[in-house]
């Protein structure tokens, strides 16, 4: 009887079960299914050595039947079993990472940008408090249109100037 190869083996010294190559394998075909999900552009942006894998990934987006897709994304599972995936769940992990702070972002400007609104003309010093180089007569001015447009029950367009004026004086880039 031959030895197990010890590449494949555990923490133990053992070779891992076929529960644990089965949850291995599942795993993959899930970050093969992530990275079917990315726009072209972010696909660029993770590290694929293997052509096979990228074009692979390329075709599963045109599929439109269900168990063909399955069948697919299965293919895409095996592939990434010879291939290093670690770089590749890192890559996604700081995209999500960079998603999740964005959302967070826009959901303080949003706060912010309620309270203000909620404040009426003092929520004039909310923002100067914060970024004491901001215009004064704009933020007023923001103010007055939004009270009018709010009066008069036509859209938001003060409160949405407001917003992106807020995320300017972030520096956020969008």
């Amino acid at each position: 009887m031959s030895e197990p190869d010890e590449s494949k083996q555990d923490q133990h010294g053992q070779a891992p079960s076929r529960s644990a190559k089965k949850r291995q394998a599942l795993a993959l075909q899930g970050l093969g299914e992530q990275l079917v999900a990315l726009s072209a552009k972010q696909l660029s942006k993770v590290p694929i050595e293997d052509e096979r894998l990228r074009e692979t990934i390329h075709q599963a987006r045109n599929i439109k039947s269900h168990s063909a897709k399955r069948r697919h994304l299965q293919l895409i599972g095996k592939l990434m079993r010879d291939i290093d995936a670690e770089p590749i769940r890192l890559a996604l992990d700081h995209m999500y990472e960079q998603r999740r702070e964005q959302t967070a972002a826009f959901h303080s400007y949003e706060k912010l940008r309620d309270d203000v609104l909620a404040a009426g003309p003092d929520g004039v010093e909310l923002i100067m408090r914060q970024w004491p180089q901001a215009d004064r007569q704009q933020l007023r001015q923001l103010l007055r249109q939004h009270a009018k447009e709010s009066a008069a029950g036509k859209a938001p367009a003060a409160s949405r100037k407001l917003f992106r004026l807020i995320r300017e004086l972030a520096g956020s880039p969008d």
